[in-house]
Order: structure tokens, then sequence, then C-alpha cells
């Protein structure tokens, strides 16, 4: 069926989907967020309860604290201005969107459109998130260029598209599909394309603050990688009912869905699944021992998970979506299924070499809230309770939770766990990769059904089993670390990986990450395909399912070992075992292997270049090897220390224990929102100079053309020399974004027409 393994050396197409935290900068009275909460019935109802002594003080002054924030910085807002700042065609995208409009026949008309328009000083103002307002921006670009180049206008009309707003963030998609290039690689292809994105991204957003009037009426919207939930969010979830966070906080869905109304209820019945599902979570903990009796702090009706942000990177192979289209369309779709789940389940065994290496979400953990019913999250639906229990106790004995020698947790009350943390010096942890323990990354199979056991139809049996047991509910997608795209529904074959969180940088982490991802599918998938693993290696019951799974947790957490059972069934699990130097039987434990997480990775290493010696070669992966190699050996080179480092040094500490958890936290965003974002934008304008020398020695009639009445500069790299400082500031003129933006539209049209013939579908890069 194949002349060529697939995955390999110029046989991959590839894009990703980039999950941005979205801020409004301004005033209390100015801003959307506080003002919505502050003329909100919940707002007004709980102020006449503490006054006749129905609910206590204390609610009510959380809540002004938060309104009364100095650092005034309003995670996933909305925004409101006046409707005559529109231009005619953003305003009829707006009103397409919103279903009033003959063009959008296909769209219903939602019945919620009052909620999105008002009138203030007398004119129509317009009320939208401000992740909504990246798509409005772009609208707003076409409609006030009416002599725009229609190349470069039908370029922008497609871009639309690429512009979503799900969940709670904003979020875009590969403008282009990328495959590997003569002098670079998939990777360096892919992280260009990131980071160009988010340059537009960026410029939309600062188009917004101009020409929407945002400035000017104290709200300024901003854009940057932001992995964990925002501290804030989180306090306020505590504070408010789920119902009035959904209200605040879930995203209406105005742009990327045929029927965002339906899509928005849809987001909803997400929250109210995980929020029960972690209190289900509880019961689990009680049954594993972890909780030993009643004296619990239950988590928060308002689960904030869904609020996290990562970086999706999917791959597409052309020689193997050839074959599979050349198929009976039973026979390919169970071959490939079977195939897929298998590569899955080998690559799953290398997530560790990951986790904190090329991308990262640090985040501190105070004594006080290492109680396991909100710590451990959604673990409990994610590992056995075995695994669970030992990954418990290791997180407890790296964090030091010890009184005069005996094991310590926190009682409850707040204030006497923090006079205990006190006086004891109980400092907590910092964990270097918060998003993959908080958010449900990966359900665990049951006794009954597996959703990588080869069988067409097995996530959907799992998923109805886990939806009687209230762990999910089976209309959600199913959540896995590394998930098959199937060519009759993604339109190619191929594998979407979902465990990145934060790249510090896109040449020095997101390129040489994404070439290991791809070397890694392709040894994987060269296994499966020619028999060196099969399926019955690699069971797929719980027990061993966590067990594989265990490293990955155990490596976002940052604990030193992990657990494996000396008669495991995992004959693959084994044969990584034996390059293993220093594994030992746990003394606590006799029945198990503990297995050092730094022996693990160089033993994965040592197994890789053994058992696909030839595959490595194939991708000349001496320099990547080499570099990953570095990290594993230098801790302040992977990206969890990096971005540690740099938090660290905003505060002026170098030693993340001597901040509190909310303080450094705090201080992560801000460091994510001002240094990282600036570094970023950096390369992004770096690359854009590369590729303005390179095009101009070999552009044709059109490009020059679009460049002459497109962007109308006549030295692009001047104009970008010009303008590299004020672009942090966000202070560029309307007449310069104009510019930028024109001059990325008129590659982002160049190099989509380059990329038109691969047979990555571009509207599939990632099932949102």
């Amino acid at each position: 069926m194949l002349q060529d393994l697939p995955f390999g050396p110029g046989d991959v197409t590839a894009g990703s989907e980039d999950e941005l935290q979205a801020v409004v900068a301004g005033k209390s009275e100015f801003c959307d967020l506080p003002i919505t909460i502050r003329e909100s019935k919940f707002y007004r109802n709980l102020a006449k309860r503490i006054s006749s002594g129905e609910a206590p003080r204390k609610t009510y002054l959380e809540v002004e604290e938060f309104l009364n924030d100095s650092v005034e910085v309003w995670e996933n807002s909305w925004i409101r201005f006046p409707q005559r700042r529109l231009s005619t065609h953003a305003l009829e995208t707006f009103h397409c969107d919103l279903g009033l409009l003959p063009a959008s026949s296909r769209k219903p008309i939602r019945t919620d459109s009052l909620r999105y328009i008002f009138e203030q000083d007398g004119e129509p103002w317009i009320r939208v998130p401000i992740s909504y307002s990246l798509k409005l921006a772009l609208a707003d670009l076409i409609g006030t260029q009416p002599h725009l180049p229609l190349r470069m206008r039908s370029e922008a009309e497609r871009l639309l598209g690429h512009f979503a707003n799900d969940n709670t963030s904003p979020e875009t998609t590969s403008f282009h599909v990328v495959g590997a290039a003569s002098q670079r690689s998939l990777g360096e292809q892919v992280a260009r394309e990131s980071a160009r994105r988010f340059l537009f991204t960026t410029l939309l957003m600062s188009w917004a603050n101009q020409r929407f009037g945002l400035a000017e009426k104290g709200q300024r919207g901003m854009v940057y990688h932001g992995p964990h939930p925002p501290v804030r969010q989180t306090e306020i979830s505590s504070y408010i009912s789920d119902a009035f966070y959904r209200e605040l906080y879930m995203s209406p869905c105005l742009s990327g869905w045929e029927d965002g109304e339906a899509k928005a209820e849809y987001m909803h019945l997400c929250h109210q699944v995980l929020s029960r599902s972690q209190l289900n979570s509880v019961a689990k903990l009680r049954e594993a021992g972890i909780i030993a009796n009643n004296l619990i702090v239950l988590p928060s009706p308002s689960n904030v998970s869904l609020a996290n942000n990562g970086i999706h990177v999917s791959m597409g192979s052309r020689s193997l979506s050839r074959a599979l289209a050349g198929e009976e369309p039973a026979t390919s779709f169970s071959e490939e299924k079977r195939l897929g789940d298998l590569a899955i389940k080998i690559f799953e065994h290398f997530l560790p070499l990951f986790v904190g290496t090329y991308s990262a979400a640090p985040y501190r953990i105070d004594f006080a809230q290492f109680h396991p019913e909100l710590l451990l999250a959604f673990l409990p639906h994610e590992l056995d309770f075995t695994h669970l229990r030992l990954m418990w106790r290791e997180w407890k004995e790296k964090a030091k939770l010890k009184v005069l020698g005996r094991p310590a947790t926190p009682y409850g009350p707040l204030g006497i766990d923090r006079a205990i943390s006190g006086i004891f010096r109980l400092r907590g942890d910092l964990v270097p990769d918060y998003r993959l323990l908080n958010y449900p990354v990966a359900w665990l199979s049951t006794e009954h059904a597996s959703a990588l056991d080869g069988e067409p139809g097995n996530i959907a049996r799992l998923a109805a089993e886990l939806d009687q047991l209230g762990i999910v509910d089976r209309r959600m997608s199913f959540y896995m670390p590394f998930r098959l795209r199937q060519l009759q529904k993604a339109g190619y074959s191929g594998f979407e990986a979902r465990y990145y969180s934060l790249f510090p940088s896109y040449d020095r982490d997101m390129a040489p990450a994404t070439d290991l991802q791809q070397l890694l599918l392709a040894a994987s998938y060269q296994m499966a395909i020619e028999g060196a693993v099969v399926h019955e290696q690699i069971p797929d019951d719980p027990t061993s399912e966590s067990e594989r799974r265990q490293p990955f947790f155990f490596s976002a957490a940052g604990l030193p070992a992990f657990y494996v059972h000396k008669r495991t069934r995992n004959e693959f699990l084994r044969r990584i075992l034996r390059h293993c130097k220093n594994t030992r039987s746990s003394w606590r434990h006799p029945d198990y292997f503990r297995v050092s997480l730094s022996d693990y990775r160089h033993a994965l290493l040592e197994f890789l270049a053994e058992e696909s010696a030839g595959t490595m070669e194939n991708f000349q992966a001496t320099l990547l090897i080499g570099d990953l190699r570095w990290r594993l050996a230098d801790k302040r080179m992977r990206a969890s220390e990096r971005l540690t480092a740099g938090i660290l040094n905003s505060q002026g500490l170098t030693n993340p224990m001597r901040s509190n958890a909310a303080e450094f936290n705090r201080a992560a965003e801000k460091h994510y929102r001002d240094e990282v974002r600036q570094a970023q934008l950096g390369e992004a304008l770096s690359h854009l100079r590369d590729d303005i020398r390179e095009t101009s020695a070999n552009s044709d009639d059109e490009f020059r053309a679009m460049m002459r009445h497109g962007v109308r500069v006549q030295d692009p790299l001047r104009l970008l020399d010009g303008v590299g400082e004020r672009l942090m500031r966000d202070e560029l003129t309307a007449a310069e974004l104009e510019s930028l933006l024109n001059l990325l539209l008129v590659f982002s049209a160049t190099e989509s027409d380059q990329a038109h013939g691969m047979t990555h579908n571009e509207n599939a890069i990632h099932e949102i």
C-alpha cells in the first residue's frame, strides 16, 4: 500500500493552533468586566444579602478587592465602543456573525443579539469579547481600504476564518500548511509561520485599540501566550456562582462557527461537566485512601481549567493520505485506526522528553494549597489508584511537607494553615508545567473500554462509559495528549500533539520540539507498520495505561522518579527500561522499580538510537538529539528553568520559594505579557526581515504589484527598522499599522499560493 514510510523527511505537512491570553488594561470605571460585575444582579443581590445579614461580609469584600485591583489588567474582559467606529465592511461582518444579514442565511439568527448592542450617549454601542475584536479588526482593515489589490483583499477575507474564539481565549490556526524547505526543517517552518501569525494578531489588536477608539476610552487590548488560567480569574471563580462565571468568562462563540449560539451552549456544557467531574474526583481520592477523613476543602463549583492556553501542532502524511484514499473506505478507515492507535501508544512513552524541556508553565503552590482534592484536580480520572497514591507521596516529599519529621498537609482554615507554614517554614512547591496538571489531558480507560485498542468506535464507547460514571459527557470532545486525525473526518491522515504549553522562544524551543515530534512520530509509526511492536505488547487496561502515562504527569509536577511494577505487562516499556542505568527496586514498595525520570529520559534516547538508527540517520538528527541531550544535562537550558529565571528576575529574586504563590504566579503572567511577548515579537520581526531579503531577489510581477499598490512603502526593511521598539509598546500610528498589516498580507498570499498544492487540509489543522 505504501511506497515510502509515513512521516519521514519531505513527507509531512504541518500546522498549528495557538490559544492566546487576551486582556484589557485600564481603570475599572472604563473596562467592561468590572462594569458588568457592578451592574449585575449578582452584585446587587450580594449587597442586599450582606446588609440583611444573610451572607458573610467576607465575600463582598473579596469581590470589592477584585474590582479595585491596582494592577488594572482584566483578563478575558469584553470591550465596548461606539458602533460608528466600525467600517461598513466590519459592521456587516459583525451583523453576519449575528445572523442578521441575508449573506449569513446559513447562520441562524442569534437569540442573544441584544447582548452585543446597547445605547450610550444617544448612539448605538457595541459590546463584544476582546477575543472577537481580532476578527473585527481584520474586517475593518479590509473595509478601510477600497483600493486594496484584489489578491490581498481575497487573502484577508480568507484569513477571517482563521480567527476563532472558543472556550474563553482567542485562537488562531495556521494561515497555511507548511512542509520542510531546502534550507529549513519542518520545525523551523512551523515556528516561523506561528511567529508571523502572532505578529499579525498583535498588530490587529493594536488596530482595534486605535480604530475602535479603545485607547481613548480607557481600554487597551493585548494578546500574548499565557498557559495557565489567570490567578485573579481563579480567585473570583470561588466568590461567584457558576452561572455568573459562565456569563462573564465563557465565550459566546461569535467567530468560527456556523451556529455560534449552539457552540456557546456546548461550551457551557463543557464547563458544567468539568466542574462536576472535579467534584466527583473527591470520591475517588477517598477510595484511593488519599483523603483519610471527612475534613476536605471542596473545589470551586466554577472550574477554571478551560481558561488554560496551549499550542497544538498537527502533522499529516502525504504518502499515507494518498495510500488510504486509494483503498476501500471501510478497509482504509479500520487499518488507519489500528496503526494510528498503536503509534500513539508507542509515542506516549516519549512524552517526558517534551515536558518542561521545550514547553512549560511554571507555577508556585503554597502550603495552604496542598489539599489533594484541589491540587490533584482531574488526576483521579487520569491515573489509577496505585499510581495516584505514589504520585501524591512523591509530591509531598518533594515539597518537604513535614513538621518535626512527620508528614503534614494543610488543615483547611486559611489562617491556621498560613500560621503553620510560617512557623515551620513550609513553602510548598514549584511545578514546571501546571497546565498539564490542572486540565484533563488524558482520560483513563476502563476495564471494558479503551480509546487506543485499535478498534473503530472505541472513543465513543469509552466516552459513553465515562459519561455514566459522571466523568465526562459523551457529547464532549475526547481529551488526549496525542490524537489521531483520520482521513475521512479531518481530510488528511495524521496526528495532533496537544501537550505543548508555552514555548519561551519560537526558534529555540518550538522549532526543535516540532522536529523531535516528527522524528518520534516517524519512528513510532515505523515500529507499528513493520510489526516491531504490536498492540498486545502495550496493553490497554487502565493499570497499564496509567503506568505508561505516569512519567508524563510526574514530569509536569517535577517529581524525580516514577514507579513500574516488576511484573508489568507492558513489554515495550520493559525494552526501554533495559537502557536505564540507575533504576533500583523501591525500598518502600518492593514490588516496584523506582525509575529516575532523568535516567528514563536518557534511556529513551538510547532505545531510539538502537531501535530506530535508520530513521535517525534519515532525519540527520545529530544536532537535534545533541540539543536535547544538552537540555537534559543542564537544567538551565530547559524551557521551565528559563521561564522561571525570567519571572524571578522581574521580582528581583533568585529563589522561587522566597515568593508566595500568588505573587509569583501574577509575576509570571506579567513576564509573559511583557518580556516573553516582546521577545517573540522580536523573533517574528527578524524572520520578516529575512523573508523580505530573500523574496526581493526572486519576486514575481504579482508580488511586486502588491508591494507597490498594497503596502505603498519604498523600503520595507527601513519601515521595520523604524517601528520595532514602538511596536512593542503599542505606539504605532494608524498608517504604520496599515502598512505592516498589508506587508504581512502580501507574504501570506504568496505563501498560501505555494502551499495550495499540499495534501494537508488547511481547514482541518485542528478540530477546535
